[in-house]
């Protein structure tokens, strides 16, 4: 799953970005912020991969690229933005991966997407290492349902009714899982890919028809995340 978002204060690119993103079920639309402090927020909040950033409204672009770098913990690929081309040197100045021309269009924003979800696919790991002392336990990320805290430890329920512990906090492991594992309750986060029934008026969603996890006000923007992504591979939406 790629989630992104962009600080623009042009309505016109997030329109086109929203037609984009709407057919392509692995991708995550945060939106598009005008308001600098706002965007920063989100992305502390959200860590989204992928940032587009219109430089021609940036007054301090390094301190801005700084607080990015240096408070998001999932290093996310950076794309310029701008009117003018030159601006595109600054851009690799910095490290930014792409720049995007404007005014942009639709086959523009489909290459860069298409491009960072390339990057984002090889530089991902299948694999979790759970170390006690001497002992090294590997879990495939694809067998994970969902992994549930119990005070500083933490239970991994994997398919097949197996159940591992690991001797640190859940917090420790929300940093490293992937984007389809997202935090529902203080106590629980669940791989979406295993999400069958979500219940807003029970606040209950299930995982593999058979159990059920209870998910939080405080995380219900996760929730909907995990229901706009369901519905996008649907065939016929929702009846």
């Amino acid at each position: 799953m790629l989630n992104c978002v962009v600080l623009d204060n042009d309505n016109v690119v997030g329109d086109i970005f929203e037609d984009v993103i709407t057919d392509q079920s692995n991708i995550s639309f945060y939106g598009v912020y005008d308001n600098q402090n706002d965007f920063l927020n989100l992305i502390f909040k959200k860590l989204p991969d992928l940032i587009i950033i219109n430089l021609d409204i940036i007054e301090d672009i390094p301190e801005l690229i700084f607080s990015i770098k240096e408070y998001c913990t999932n290093q996310p690929n950076l794309v310029a933005l701008s009117s003018d081309e030159r601006k595109a040197f600054i851009g690799y100045k910095y490290g930014f991966v792409d720049f995007l021309l404007k005014p942009c269009n639709e086959i523009s924003i489909r290459k860069c997407l298409l491009k960072n979800q390339k990057k984002d696919f090889h530089k991902s790991s299948s694999l979790i290492c759970l170390k006690s002392y001497k002992d090294y336990k590997y879990l495939n990320f694809d067998e994970i349902m969902f992994l549930k805290a119990d005070n500083n430890t933490t239970d991994f329920y994997l398919k097949g009714d197996r159940i591992v512990g690991a001797y640190k906090t859940m917090k420790v492991f929300e940093e490293k899982l992937p984007r389809s594992f997202l935090r529902v309750h203080k106590s629980f986060i669940i791989n979406s890919d295993y999400v069958s029934r979500i219940n807003y008026g029970k606040n209950i969603c299930e995982i593999g028809h058979t159990k059920k996890i209870p998910f939080t006000k405080t995380y219900l923007e996760n929730i909907d995340i995990i229901n706009s992504n369901l519905l996008k591979n649907t065939s016929n939406s929702h009846f």
